[in-house]
């Protein structure tokens, strides 16, 4: 798929993928390393660090989304956006899809902060910094799974469940064999997703059940009675054949044998002339139309409105309860450090 393509079936994805880069090349050419960027400079450049994030700089949760550890992470998370959002976006809609993708990462570092936090309480942990799109984009997988699961179809085509398990499962199991990965960004990703996803799923079934409903209210009021009207057109059909009684049909004339196709009953008149028989032949045609239905006042059942609301509202829902979660882990730290400081006044 070209560019242009990507931009017209996918123009979020696009956008997401341009500023990963271009992000990238900027902190390349403010003389930031491109493999082993330090740590200060991750921290510069909106790097997901505790510290910062739960004290005073919660915009770190989306930032970090943005912001890369070196040029193959770019790479590998660049593929794996392309790869998922030329799907997802297609099928959840261009503005669902960047909530989705935003509302996964900020998930995925709200629990890679909160385990950081209890491995810090527990004194089993320190603080650390994390950054890139894995969150989002497996927040974006995991969509999918719900929608291959509950057969949802983009432009006709259905997502093969068994694949998409595979790559998930690869994420997750190359996140705990190789160290440094941020396993917990990955999982919160995941399971933000999924929450999402279903509310998508359900909304959808809902449609799908009202469409059903439709087009079986329409069978039945409608084609039965335009079956019936278009077998009784050719019992509407009149011949007025006035014959000669010393005249015999001849085998063309005859009307045992005389085929009535659709052209010949909009004929008014056919003249046979090797046997001499004039048949007026008057059809008088029903042909019933939409209008003409028997049960004329019949709607359309649409889905009622919470099914339509539902995804937006579930989104709203977890975005309020991650503003409670963040502030939660930032009173936690808030008492923390008041009380280190009142221990060694």
């Amino acid at each position: 798929m070209t560019i242009q393509q990507l931009l017209k079936t996918a123009p979020v994805t696009t956008l997401l993928l341009v500023s990963f880069i271009g992000l990238f090349i900027m902190q390349v050419l403010t003389g930031v390393d491109a493999n082993n960027p330090s740590t200060e400079a991750l921290i510069k450049w909106g790097a997901n660090a505790l510290p910062f994030t739960m004290d005073s700089e919660p915009w770190r949760l989306v930032s970090s989304a943005f912001l890369h550890i070196g040029l193959m992470h770019l790479l590998f998370n660049g593929f794996a956006m392309y790869f998922f959002g030329q799907i997802a976006e297609p099928m959840f809609g261009s503005a669902n899809f960047l909530a989705l993708f935003l509302l996964a990462a900020i998930g995925g570092n709200l629990l890679n902060n909160y385990v950081t936090w209890q491995g810090i309480v527990d004194g089993t942990g320190q603080a650390g910094l994390s950054a890139g799109a894995s969150g989002g984009i497996m927040g974006i997988g995991a969509a999918l799974l719900i929608a291959a699961l509950f057969k949802i179809s983009v432009n006709g085509m259905v997502l093969n469940l068994k694949s998409l398990i595979f790559i998930m499962g690869i994420n997750l199991v190359y996140g705990f064999a190789v160290p440094g990965i941020d396993n917990a960004g990955h999982i919160g990703g995941a399971i933000t997703g999924l929450v999402i996803a279903l509310a998508f799923a359900i909304a959808y079934r809902q449609r799908m059940a009202a469409v059903i409903q439709n087009i079986a209210t329409y069978e039945s009021d409608y084609l039965p009675h335009y079956q019936s009207e278009q077998q009784n057109e050719y019992h509407t059909t009149y011949i007025n054949t006035p014959v000669n009684s010393d005249t015999d049909f001849d085998n063309d004339a005859h009307l045992n044998n005389t085929h009535l196709n659709h052209d010949s009953l909009h004929n008014e008149s056919h003249v046979d002339n090797n046997s001499g028989v004039n048949s007026n032949v008057t059809v008088n045609p029903i042909r019933p139309t939409l209008n003409e239905t028997p049960n004329e006042k019949s709607t359309a059942i649409k889905p009622a409105l919470i099914w339509q609301l539902l995804p937006w509202a579930v989104m709203l829902f977890i975005g309020i309860g991650f503003m409670w979660w963040w502030q939660d882990i930032h009173q936690q730290l808030v008492e923390v450090l008041s009380a280190i400081e009142q221990s060694t006044v």
